[in-house]
């Protein structure tokens, strides 16, 4: 039986930017599932054509979604969930879904204060438009260069943008960014879980969307856990850490990790008989 790995791609995404890792993984063995989120379906050219349908989209739809997705497998899969899809991916954990997971690059759940302004930035094509709150939100390629290539290539980021930006709801942004100042908001994890599967947070060196400062200060909200809990930061890198140059090395750590805490080493025979 191989272990299953449920791929939770991130806001202004859609599936298709996982599908280096999805190969990777698939080639290793794992059974790799990407599925979309709630609303969403066909390929990028669908999705865009049909933005209007994730109008109103919100965190606890799409954290169902994904559960119903888990619910429907015969054993608790791996759960690998980049920005949004990384504060998914807490999510789920923290209430018992997954045999272990990986949060790269995630977007901060409720508890992390930090918000330098590079996030700000990043996520304002959003949050500076109240009238986007229940709408949907559209990226030009400056804005999504900055916010997932900024180390990038300037050629391999416009295809990037052309192969992978979607539209997205805006209302996640507004939770999101209010969820401190909301009572058992939809972005709240539960940090304090004992009998969690292991995590790992990830971040880029030079992430503007979510800054090694934000995903630090994730990390640390785990202390009172005595569950495993693991940070890497990768050196040289942006956001789209999947998809960009030395993606191979991002997926060859998790790869490792993912081993390390799932497959314990074989127990030493004593060649003596002792």
């Amino acid at each position: 039986m191989s272990d299953t790995i449920v791929f939770i791609h991130g806001a202004w995404l859609a599936s298709n930017s996982w599908e280096r890792f999805a190969a990777f993984f698939s080639d290793r063995g794992y059974a790799a599932l990407a599925p979309e989120w709630p609303r969403k379906s066909g390929d990028v050219a669908a999705l865009r054509a049909g933005a209007a349908d994730v109008a109103g989209l919100g965190v606890a739809e799409i954290v169902d979604h994904y559960a119903g997705i888990i619910d429907e497998l015969d054993d608790p899969p791996i759960v690998i969930g980049h920005s949004f899809g990384g504060l998914i991916t807490q999510i789920l954990l923290g209430r018992g879904r997954g045999r272990a997971a990986v949060a790269m690059d995630p977007a901060a759940p409720k508890g992390v204060t930090r918000v330098p302004l590079s996030s700000l930035r990043a996520a304002a094509p959003a949050i500076a438009h109240p009238s986007k709150r229940h709408g949907v939100v559209d990226l030009d390629f400056e804005q999504f260069n900055y916010a997932f290539t900024n180390t990038w290539d300037p050629a391999d980021a416009r295809q990037a943008f052309e192969r992978y930006a979607v539209p997205e709801t805006g209302r996640i942004f507004f939770e999101d960014g209010l969820a401190n100042f909301t009572l058992h908001g939809p972005t709240e994890v539960d940090f304090d879980r004992e009998d969690r599967g292991p995590l790992l947070i990830t971040v880029a060196e030079h992430d503007h969307t979510v800054p090694p400062a934000v995903a630090k200060a994730n990390f640390h909200k785990y202390h009172r856990s005595e569950a495993v809990t693991e940070f890497v930061e990768f050196p040289g890198r942006s956001h789209l850490l999947m998809a960009g140059e030395g993606w191979e090395a991002v997926a060859q750590y998790i790869a490792d990790w993912l081993d390390r805490v799932l497959r314990p080493a074989p127990v030493a025979i004593d060649e003596r008989g002792d």
